[in-house]
């Protein structure tokens, strides 16, 4: 997942130090449909931006209704800042259960 910072000042002027990225593939195992992938992607991209404001989206595995890719990006200026916000949503999409995780990846890149 390759995300750009266009600015390196945030809300009110703030330096960006870092951006972190988290890659989440999940299992669908009881759907066979793509309709029915998009509805499971929609709601857990609704709740992440909902609860967290942070960006999220499908990010690969489009053709394969039984395999899904989320991305959610976040920026700040601490490093544990940015990676304790990560673990947040990893937790709450944990939570959700609406499929199986299969892969998690998680960057913390320093600007």
């Amino acid at each position: 997942m390759s995300l750009k910072c266009i600015s390196r000042r945030g809300k009110a002027g703030a330096l960006i130090h870092g951006r972190g990225t988290l890659k989440i593939e999940f299992r669908i195992q009881d759907n066979h449909s793509l309709k029915g992938k998009r509805k499971i992607v929609r709601s857990v991209v609704d709740r992440v931006k909902h609860k967290f404001k942070r960006l999220c989206g499908g990010v690969g595995s489009n053709d394969n209704w039984q395999r899904i890719e989320l991305g959610v990006t976040t920026v700040g200026n601490d490093r544990r800042h940015i990676d304790s916000s990560l673990s947040n949503i990893l937790g709450f999409i944990e939570s959700l259960y609406l499929a199986e995780i299969v892969d998690v990846e998680t960057e913390v890149i320093n600007l």
